[in-house]
C-alpha cells in the first residue's frame, strides 16, 4: 500500500526551522518560552526589575528573595462571567499558575526590597546587599 503525506510548503524540516518559525506562521507559546516577560537593569545601588504579568490580582502574585535567586509566580484565575446563548468559540489567554526564577549576580538586601503592581507591570527594586568588611585576626 502507498504512503501519501500532505505536502506543507510552510512545513521547514532542517536546522533552519527555528530560524524561519515566527516568520512564515505565528510562534507557538511552548515549555521553553517564558510566559512572564520581564526586564532587568542593573546599577551600582541594585536591580530593577518590570515583569509583564496582565489580567492579575495584585494579591495574586508571590514574590520571594533567596540571596540572589528572585522567584515571582502568580495565579491567573478564569472569570465565570458568561452570558446565556454565548458561544466560546476561541480561547487563548492562560488560565492557571504562572512563575519564572532568576539569579542574579550579587546578593539582594531583603529587608529594603520593594514590590510594586500597577496596570499589569509588577516593578521590583532590588538593592544589593553591602559586603561586610573583612575582619582581621590578631595571631598570638
Amino acid at each position: 500500500m502507498a504512503h501519501i503525506t500532505r505536502y506543507d510548503p510552510f512545513e521547514l524540516t532542517d536546522p533552519l526551522d527555528t530560524l524561519f518559525r515566527g516568520f512564515f506562521r505565528p510562534a507557538q507559546m511552548g515549555k521553553d518560552m517564558p510566559q512572564i516577560r520581564m526586564d532587568v537593569k542593573e546599577d551600582e545601588k541594585g536591580y530593577a526589575v518590570h515583569a509583564d504579568i496582565p489580567g492579575v490580582a495584585k494579591d495574586d502574585i508571590h514574590v520571594s528573595i533567596e540571596g540572589n535567586t528572585i522567584s515571582i509566580s502568580a495565579e491567573v484565575k478564569k472569570s465565570a462571567e458568561q452570558k446565556d446563548g454565548e458561544n466560546v468559540l476561541r480561547r487563548e489567554r492562560h488560565i492557571g499558575r504562572v512563575s519564572r526564577s532568576f539569579s542574579l549576580e550579587n546578593e539582594v538586601d531583603e529587608a529594603s526590597a520593594s514590590a510594586r503592581y500597577q496596570d499589569g507591570v509588577l516593578e521590583l527594586v532590588l538593592p544589593k546587599k553591602t559586603a561586610a568588611a573583612a575582619k582581621r585576626l590578631a595571631v598570638q
